[in-house]
């Protein structure tokens, strides 16, 4: 009696290749399918690219004064205009843009170095949670804006001095602002590794005698990685929000330093002149922060399974 072979079913092939694929394809997809992280993600490339190719996109200097053309509005050789010193708006906002979004990155990586490194003591290690904790509940309690103004009050010659004008005042807004906004991330961090530390895997690993700082950076990093991630773009945004607000007040970067935030408080006096001189920086803050807020939603709900249906 002769068998004849039965073909797997057409659809097989389709359910393995589900199966096999990768999470971060998942991930790719949720994300590609949430409408507003993509506009965000559109948006933040053409601000960073625009920004980072502005000596090439615009070739004026931003701090060339023509006296001739002051409080002009929008034109071919100034496509946003002049300020009073007849200063090229359209370089100076991509001059700022830098700038800003470097003081963003920076702030946001140091942030969350801090946060993470906290929060994964703090949930990992249970005689370090109580003291961790506290020690952010405390910094969560402070007044932060009163304490940047303090900070840099008390510390900005010392840092002008050492370092120069721009390079100290870089440093100590990144300083200032990555050292009061890493709470959020510790809390979040290690509510994650209280969970993760329970999971059998990591139960696995300590039965079978391996090291502490092994199981941390080998399994219950990587399976943080959402929330810190999420943390990171949400990071960028308020950093850019911090920095600006502190270049508005007057205690930012000098003037011939220009920021967004510097470039609004040097136009406030002027808005009934020249309005588009507070419009354009108002915008490009406006729409980095937004559609950072955007980026950090989808990626948010692509990274975890409940909310993309995995």
């Amino acid at each position: 009696m002769t068998t004849t072979p039965v073909s797997p079913p057409a659809g097989n092939g389709l359910r393995e290749a589900h199966v096999h694929r990768s999470q971060w394809t998942d991930v790719w997809l949720a994300f590609r399918n949430h409408t507003g992280a993509v506009a965000g993600m559109v948006v933040f490339s053409i601000v960073a690219l625009a920004v980072l190719a502005g000596p090439w996109l615009h070739d004026v200097d931003p701090q060339y004064l023509d006296i001739r053309v002051k409080n002009q509005g929008p034109s071919l050789a100034h496509p946003m205009g002049t300020d009073n010193l007849g200063r090229d708006m359209f370089a100076q906002v991509l001059a700022g843009g830098r700038i800003s979004l470097a003081v963003g990155v920076t702030a946001m990586l140091l942030s969350l170095v801090v946060g993470t490194v906290v929060g994964v003591l703090a949930g990992y290690y249970h005689r370090l949670d109580g003291p961790l904790m506290r020690t952010t509940d405390l910094f969560l309690a402070l007044p932060l804006l009163p304490l940047l103004l303090v900070i840099i009050m008390l510390f900005r010659d010392t840092l002008r001095t050492a370092f120069g004008p721009e390079t100290g005042i870089f440093l100590l807004i990144v300083f200032v602002i990555g050292i009061t906004s890493w709470m959020q991330t510790a809390r979040i961090v290690r509510g994650d590794v209280l969970a993760i530390k329970e999971r059998e895997f990591v139960t696995a690993a300590h039965s079978t005698g391996t090291r502490e700082r092994r199981i941390i950076t080998r399994h219950v990093l990587p399976n943080v990685l959402s929330p810190i991630l999420v943390s990171a773009t949400l990071g960028i945004a308020n950093a850019i929000i911090t920095e600006s607000a502190l270049s508005f007040l007057g205690l930012g970067f000098p003037p011939d330093f220009p920021t967004w935030g510097r470039l609004l408080f040097d136009g406030v006096n002027f808005m009934t002149i020249t309005p588009a001189r507070v419009i354009w920086p108002g915008l490009a803050i406006s729409l980095t922060v937004l559609s950072v807020n955007y980026i950090g939603d989808g990626l948010r709900d692509a990274l975890d399974p409940r909310l993309r249906g995995a």
